[in-house]
């Protein structure tokens, strides 16, 4: 490191009069990792965006290698070497990886024709190159999350890219996944790859990060060297107060409450034997590595899933939901784990999303009451701090720890007795993070059971009463909040005890 490859100053963009940015500085050394930092809306996306050529700066320049350069587009990006990885996937599914690697820029054959042995051999050097395990010549469709983001890797550096973008890499990846994609970025380094990193997870920047830099509403903050900051230092750089008690929980007095739901020997054919119990006023944990068998356990409780062997008992009863309504009139909710995918209906409204699950209790006979509806879409945008514009623009539209609160309304104005959480906070910022472990510590003082699916140890460790451990599809220990610890889950999930 030492030289500079890119330099961003006052950067400036406005939308309707209202600046996302406003005087942003940003620099990147070469084979530099320089996390940016920000809450949902600070203005990290559009940076990028206007870095990748996809936005056009209303002030403020940028510097490549210290020419100053206009990016107007993705292929004069590209040009000067900018390579983004976005969050979401934007291969083509049906297509090869050599096809993907090329599409745009095909090779041609002697009869003007695709070259497709040519290709699939220049491909898997590509990929060879980085020391990636994936066939060229494999249709992406049939890779996994972790290997469709080597390939973009991969199609990054091959347009000559020695700076790229790596917009929230780890959000769908297992642990063994983020450690090859880590090891894919210190080759990059060892290559002089500059890297931008995006991430909300603090434990991904202090490994993987030289420096930090951190915007807020649109501003820059400030930038810090990894080796010479700390969590408790960005937090407070981030939300601008400090939160020294992060983890917001009261413990319950469980020992005479009752339990709400209830698990014996639940079987399918993606999961045996599983057998928990939760009370009211617990928040009980699950963790495991991704793939382990935890949402295909929940889903089978809440009627999304077949299950095959065992029963489920809710308040003292034996039940067997088939479908996800019946276990939503019993009084159980479930915030799913992808909330694009499995909750939300982007294209439609907050206050449409928000009272999705809850018309029943908005009848005045056998139509809606819009007074009655429109309480409960005050109530939950006051109480969960939902910043929207107006409760009429698209979900689509907020970011994504907004999203994330507009789905925990949803299942709250259910009035549940049982919330099931699948990864509640995955892909939210750190002050999202927060207000949603208020909420859930609120829940739980109220009575309400909370089941707690996370792969994020620290919450899992800091928010539960007990912490159910699964492993290929089996659940292989129980374990209390004393003395747990990272390494204990960890030596249950992972295989090393039984």
């Amino acid at each position: 490191m030492g030289q500079t490859v890119l330099e961003m100053k006052g950067i400036k963009k406005s939308f309707s009069g209202v600046y996302a940015l406003s005087g942003i500085d940003f620099s990147l050394e070469q084979g530099e990792v320089h996390a940016l930092l920000g809450e949902n809306g600070a203005g990290k996306s559009t940076l990028i965006k206007v870095l990748g050529g996809i936005y056009q700066p209303d002030e403020g320049s940028i510097f490549i290698r210290g020419k100053e350069v206009r990016i107007r587009n993705v292929p004069e990006a590209r040009a000067n070497g900018i390579g983004i990885i976005h969050q979401e996937i934007v291969l083509v599914p049906y297509l090869t990886v050599a096809q993907n690697l090329f599409l745009g820029r095909e090779i041609a054959g002697p009869m003007k024709t695709v070259d497709m042995g040519k290709t699939i051999d220049r491909a898997q050097e590509m990929i060879a190159a980085l020391g990636v395990d994936i066939r060229a010549d494999e249709y992406v469709e049939n890779l996994t999350i972790a290997q469709q983001q080597m390939v973009e890797i991969v199609k990054a550096v091959s347009f000559n890219g020695d700076i790229i973008v790596m917009d929230e890499p780890t959000s769908s990846l297992s642990n063994e996944e983020v450690e090859q994609l880590f090891e894919i970025i210190h080759r990059l380094k060892e290559q002089n790859v500059s890297i931008i990193y995006i991430s909300h997870r603090m434990e991904e920047l202090f490994r993987i990060s030289d420096r930090v830099t951190v915007i807020r509403d649109g501003a820059y903050v400030g930038t810090r060297k990894t080796s010479e900051t700390n969590p408790a230092e960005l937090v407070a750089m981030m939300v601008g107060r400090d939160l020294s008690n992060f983890y917001a929980r009261d413990y319950n007095d469980l020992e005479h409450a009752p339990v709400a739901l209830e698990v014996k020997n639940l079987g399918s054919s993606l999961f045996h034997d599983v057998s928990f119990k939760v009370r009211k006023g617990e928040i009980l944990g699950f963790a495991g590595l991704v793939g382990a068998g935890r949402s295909e356990i929940m889903e089978s409780v809440f009627g999304a899933r077949p299950y095959t062997d065992g029963k489920v008992i809710y308040q003292g009863r034996e039940v067997h939901f088939t479908e996800p309504m019946e276990a939503i009139r019993s009084g159980i909710a479930m915030v799913p784990e992808d909330r694009k995918k499995q909750g939300l209906v982007l294209g439609n409204s907050v206050s449409f999303n928000l009272t999705l699950a809850s018309l029943h209790f908005c009848m005045n006979g056998i139509a809606v009451s819009e007074s009655k509806r429109a309480q409960i879409i005050d109530h939950y945008v006051d109480s969960l701090k939902i910043k929207a514009a107006s409760v009429d623009m698209e979900v689509a539209g907020l970011s994504g720890g907004n999203q994330q609160k507009v789905l925990l309304g949803r299942w709250l104005a259910t009035k549940p007795e049982v919330l099931i959480l699948d990864e509640p906070t995955r892909g939210v910022d750190v002050n999202a993070k927060y207000e949603i472990y208020l909420t859930i510590n609120e829940l739980a003082k109220q009575g309400i059971a909370i089941i707690m699916v996370s792969s994020e140890l620290p919450e899992i460790i800091n928010m539960c009463d007990n912490v159910c451990v699964v492993r290929g599809g089996k659940l292989v220990a129980t374990l209390g909040k004393d003395g747990l610890t990272q390494e204990e889950i960890m030596k249950y999930a992972a295989g090393g005890v039984e």
